[in-house]
């Protein structure tokens, strides 16, 4: 479960894009956890290495070369923090043996096959991957609405179909997100991100955009639990989207109360769903 009390001294973080790192680099050190980050070339943010005990710097796909780290520093739990772009595999990534292998092996690139072929390695090195959430449970979505402005009944609308479908998006594997508008889907998330999906579709609508954000049915919390930044809000502003929906208790706001203040000033409203897909409180 998030929030599980671990007895270690010495974590690792598979480092990826975003904030995520950083927030939990900042939150295991502040309860005197040793941190070793092995961060991705054109993905992490260089500012990682300020947080962190020891950093090594890895391409994409090079997955002996993670290994090899974490073990030449003794760690023995990691956990995956922030995501790799989809498109690095097809331009850029420059593959181990280790990782050419695995990558041999699976039979459809998706998320969550890939995911699980890398920590499975891991494990069969002696380096147990825990939840992404671990010390974090307070970047957890708390449920309700979360904004000044609570959505419109059109936006409730086009809320309830969106969860709808992005769980079957989910639920197949293929991305988090949808943008829907009048019940129809204007964009769904596959290998860009949600960054670029939220574009796609606001520019398609114009005005009035409806982000549905979700955790896909069956999610192992090791890994890939949506996320949400200032980014996504100054994305979302851009393209004149309203609203942003996501799961409650499943997606991780980055430096929320700054979001938030964000997307008031925007008139942007957030809610934070449960279980069913609809607004508790």
């Amino acid at each position: 479960m998030a929030g599980t009390c671990i007895d270690m001294q010495k974590i690792g973080i598979i480092a990826g894009n975003g904030e995520f790192p950083i927030e939990f680099a900042r939150a295991a050190k502040e309860k005197g956890m040793t941190v070793v980050a092995v961060a991705h070339e054109g993905e992490t943010r260089p500012e990682l290495a300020e947080t962190v005990d020891a950093i090594v710097w890895v391409k994409v796909g090079q997955l002996g070369k993670l290994i090899r780290a974490f073990k030449e520093h003794g760690v023995h739990d990691v956990l995956m923090a922030g995501g790799i772009r989809k498109t690095h595999l097809f331009s850029g990534a420059l593959p181990d043996l280790r990782g050419a292998a695995l990558l041999a092996r699976l039979i459809a690139k998706k998320d969550d096959s890939i995911l699980r072929g890398v920590a499975a390695e891991l494990e069969s090195e002696g380096i147990t991957v825990r939840e992404s959430t671990l010390y974090l449970d307070n970047l957890l979505a708390p449920a309700g609405v979360l904004t000044r402005r609570r959505p419109s009944r059109e936006e409730l609308g086009d809320i309830e179909f969106g969860w709808q479908m992005a769980k079957e998006i989910g639920r197949l594997d293929i991305g988090q997100t949808v943008v829907v508008k009048q019940r129809s889907v204007v964009a769904v998330e596959a290998a860009e991100g949600t960054d670029e999906t939220i574009r796609r579709g606001g520019n398609l609508c114009r005005t009035g955009a409806v982000v549905v954000k979700i955790c896909k049915p069956g999610q192992d919390l090791r890994f890939d639990l949506p996320a949400t930044g200032l980014r996504t809000i100054e994305t979302m502003e851009e393209v004149h989207a309203s609203c942003l929906a996501v799961e409650a208790g499943k997606t991780i706001m980055m430096q929320r109360e700054a979001l938030l203040q964000k997307a008031n000033r925007a008139g942007i409203s957030i809610v934070a769903l449960g279980a069913a897909g609809k607004i508790e409180g």
